[in-house]
């Protein structure tokens, strides 16, 4: 191996990152990382640490050949001054050097890769069949699991619920754009979806639990907070639940970790994304699937990887 030469990092942007994976692409990225030899039990724990007027996340991750880290800056008060809550640079690395390949724009590839997982668990945990979509959010996740979920089934409708009218019926109106027959979500809705996502910033759950069927699908990927949850206790404890990694659920997944401390889920009951992928976890038909998403620094590698390529470029 000879010596590593000076090649300055590629620089990809938003526009860049868009235009290299799409949803059906980096739905593949991440479910062929979860079929290789790669555990997401050894994937680094998130650091999260106050600073200024919010706080930074720091997510490093080594897959095989590739090294990187996610710096992402939460700012509460950013809306005010007109710049995005959460903010993000990637930096991709050779694993054998650690010398820098790529650097991204971050936010894009977060809101690429974690509907990208979330398509992945659903995938296995809906119905073969499943053709109705609630989905609780407006914003730029919600809109990317709408596109993430139209991928995997054939949706004949899609309920969308958020606290401003005006925003669901814009996005009532993309939705509708892709082709999809979509409507602003309606009381009883909860009772007949196939698929219901939760991508909202929400602390306490947005409905109740006891109203979803049995076989239906949920996906719950709004925070990473262990005092904050999309989903009640009651619908945790009569689920099947699958999440990225037990350990990381315990650490950061509020809707487990309240279902835990309220009596109503056992933490030995807790299924990984991985084995459900490997087929040593099929969806269960007589109570509903949960799947819950927290994100992890993996995912934002194994992505990263498909945006540059799969070769380091300046390892002679």
């Amino acid at each position: 191996m000879g010596a590593a030469t000076e090649t300055a990092p590629r620089w990809y942007g938003s526009r860049e990152v868009a235009a290299a994976i799409s949803p059906a692409r980096a739905r593949a990225l991440i479910e062929a990382a979860l079929l290789d030899d790669f555990d997401p039990a050894n994937d680094p724990a998130r650091v999260n640490t106050p600073a200024g007027g919010g706080h930074l996340l720091l997510m490093p991750s080594v897959i095989g050949a590739w090294a990187g880290i996610k710096v992402a800056s939460v700012g509460p008060n950013n809306p005010e001054h007109g710049r995005p809550r959460i903010q993000a640079t990637y930096v991709l690395m050779d694993s054998l050097t650690l010398s820098p390949q790529a650097l991204m724009e971050g936010s894009l590839l977060t809101a690429l890769r974690t509907p990208a997982v979330s398509a992945v668990a659903a995938n296995k945990l809906a119905a073969p069949d499943a053709g109705t979509l609630l989905v609780f959010g407006t914003g730029l996740q919600a809109w990317g699991h709408i596109e993430a979920m139209a991928e995997i089934r054939t949706l004949s409708e899609v309920w969308i619920s958020g606290r401003s009218a005006r925003k669901v019926e814009e996005m009532v109106g993309k939705a509708r754009g892709l082709g999809l027959a979509a409507r602003a979500a309606e009381a009883g809705d909860v009772e007949n979806a196939d698929i219901i996502v939760c991508a909202t910033s929400a602390g306490e759950p947005l409905f109740d639990g006891s109203l979803v069927k049995d076989g239906a699908a949920i996906v719950a990927m709004g925070s990473h907070e262990t005092d904050r949850r999309e989903l009640d206790a009651n619908l945790m404890g009569r689920a099947r639940v699958v999440v990225e990694d037990v350990q990381t659920a315990l650490r950061e997944a509020g809707d487990v970790v309240m279902a835990i401390e309220e009596g109503r889920l056992d933490a030995g009951a807790l299924l990984t994304l991985s084995n459900l992928v490997r087929g040593n976890v099929a969806r269960a038909t007589d109570r509903p699937n949960v799947f819950k998403g927290t994100g992890m620094s993996w995912q934002d590698l194994a992505v990263a990887v498909g945006v540059h390529g799969d070769t380091p470029r300046n390892v002679a």
